[in-house]
């Protein structure tokens, strides 16, 4: 069987990437929220017409947030597969995967407040 180039193998991994993405805001209520939250704050950006710096950190934000969220989802898909009934040590996995998102959506939040809070004011 002849070995798959170094294309193919990248555009496989861009298809599953993106199947996972979309896996990821069709079934978790979690996401559709903060994709809202970042709609929302992508148009105050350009109402309030804020500088290319505060767009890089708008969007690093963004995608941390997202990201990890992500992270999250599929951290607690595998623990519920791993062990579908109660158990202590799978919960405090889950809740420190929990914790993460929180942690960068706090942050997230600062950098928000950070670039629009002048602008209000």
């Amino acid at each position: 069987m002849p070995k798959e180039s170094f294309l193919r193998n990248r555009l496989n991994g861009v298809g599953y990437a993106l199947k996972g993405a979309l896996l990821l805001i069709r079934t978790e209520a979690s996401i559709k929220i903060q994709i809202f939250l970042a709609l929302v704050v992508t148009a105050a950006g350009f109402y309030f017409e804020i500088s290319a710096t505060e767009w890089i950190l708008q969007i690093l934000a963004i995608g941390l947030v997202l990201g990890i969220e992500g992270l999250n989802t599929a951290v607690e898909k595998l623990a519920d597969y791993i062990q579908p009934e109660f158990d202590p040590k799978i919960g405090f996995i889950k809740d420190i995967s929990a914790g993460a998102v929180m942690l960068v959506s706090i942050a997230a939040s600062i950098v928000g407040l950070i670039i629009y809070v002048p602008k209000l004011f």
